[in-house]
């Protein structure tokens, strides 16, 4: 399929896959899976040693720097793609974000429907409904005014492009105490009896939704706590962050580089069931805040705790641990001289989600006074060059004999330690 699409001749040159409407064939989307397609075709290609100019297939490291820099222009039109789809369809997001919600609305009315049938209508349907309605129309007024940012889900995505566990967390309790403060008023406003009235207001208070109030302060606390400490991490040069192309609803399960992780699953899993029951007991009981067992808070307030120590213990900076001299099949051994290939180990060279060719390429090392670009070094499938734990590069010849530094910049603007090592005549 990918060589299908690379093959491929230019359709509609009024589009050429930079069209970001979304509605034609040849919009964002289509020119970024193309541009993709053919990056992977000419990947490939370089790695079976195909597509080599005469004038640089008699040298190696000619050839490799060749290779390298087509491969970095193809994986910045990549990136540019990529980015026009991510934001076309960010722009598409808030109407979807609008149906989802007033489809939650209809199924709600379905719901009640369906319920009071034997039992009546009752003020607390009445109220829920309206209460959903009100709840359902500020949500519509704020994505208008934020439908370039996602609609409704702006404030849970994140600086770096990522849907937020924490905050979506946060923001389902927050949604979900204001609906039920929503139902208690509509109640309140339809009740006629003075008695009734007092039971509504006392239903406020502290001692009946107090694990509901306490699991709400800790999971908002924990929003800002964790923007903090992502914050002063990335700072402190101990967490390396890169800008995704757009937010998936992924992000809440996983980390930057797609896999699961424990802390935020956990997190997500126990945030969920806690909620469900707390709805359950709204349902059950509308003349009041839910009163969530101390024994569900406690597993909530567990859970969150279990996510920040996560979060603090998450990513760490990159680390050199050895330079040494890169040795073909067949070479002397010796020392590193000038136009030798080194070797780079240690860990934490590729930020998790830098792993893209555009991303690679902005990845240097110093060696002395030299910033050295890190080639990039197909193989089928993708690169052996860089690695996490292995980069190799040329010694320049304008890196002088004697004891030089080495240090290494990743795609994350993180730099590592510094190696010493002896360059010879």
């Amino acid at each position: 399929m990918a060589v299908q699409e690379a093959r491929q001749g230019a359709e509609s040159a009024a589009h050429g896959g930079g069209c970001t409407c979304g509605d034609c064939p040849h919009g964002a989307r289509e020119g970024h899976r193309r541009a993709v397609a053919e990056f992977l075709l000419k990947r490939d290609e370089f790695a079976a040693g195909q597509g080599l100019p005469a004038a640089v297939s008699h040298s190696a490291s000619a050839s490799r720097q060749w290779v390298s820099e087509e491969l970095t222009q193809s994986a910045e039109v990549v990136a540019e793609r990529g980015r026009a789809e991510g934001e076309a369809w960010l722009a598409r997001l808030w109407l979807r974000t609008l149906y989802a919600l007033w489809s939650a609305v209809v199924v709600l009315l379905l719901v009640q429907a369906l319920t009071a049938i034997g039992a009546g209508w009752t003020s607390a349907r009445t109220a829920g409904l309206l209460a959903a309605l009100v709840t359902a129309g500020a949500l519509t007024a704020a994505s208008w005014f934020h439908r370039a940012r996602g609609g409704a889900l702006a404030p849970v995505i994140g600086e770096d492009n990522r849907m937020s566990t924490s905050r979506t967390v946060a923001a389902a309790w927050v949604l979900f105490v204001a609906y039920a403060v929503l139902v208690l008023a509509g109640r309140l406003a339809a009740a006629s009896d003075p008695a009734e009235r007092d039971a509504l207001i006392s239903g406020l208070d502290l001692a009946r939704g107090a694990g509901v109030v306490t699991v709400l302060a800790v999971v908002c606390g924990i929003a800002v706590l964790v923007r903090r400490v992502v914050g002063l991490r990335i700072l402190a040069q101990r967490l390396q962050k890169v800008r995704a192309h757009r937010p998936r609803a992924a992000d809440l399960l996983t980390d930057d580089s797609g896999r699961g992780t424990f802390a935020d699953i956990q997190y997500v899993v126990i945030g969920a069931v806690a909620l469900v029951f707390a709805a359950v007991r709204l349902a059950r009981r509308p003349d009041q805040l839910p009163d969530l067992p101390w024994g569900l808070a406690v597993l909530v307030l567990i859970s969150a705790a279990t996510y920040l120590a996560g979060k603090y213990a998450e990513g760490g900076r990159p680390v050199i641990l050895s330079v040494v001299r890169a040795r073909e099949a067949g070479d002397l051994d010796g020392p590193i001289r000038t136009g030798d290939d080194i070797e780079i180990r240690g860990t934490g060279f590729v930020p998790p989600g830098a792993d893209t060719a555009d991303r690679l390429s902005r990845m240097v090392v110093r060696i002395g006074p030299v910033n050295v670009h890190v080639p990039l070094i197909p193989v089928t499938g993708g690169f052996n060059n860089p690695t996490d734990t292995m980069l190799k590069v040329p010694v320049p010849a304008d890196v002088e004999p004697g004891l030089v530094e080495v240090q290494v910049v990743t795609a994350g603007g993180v730099a590592t330690n510094r190696c010493e090592v002896e360059i010879t005549d």
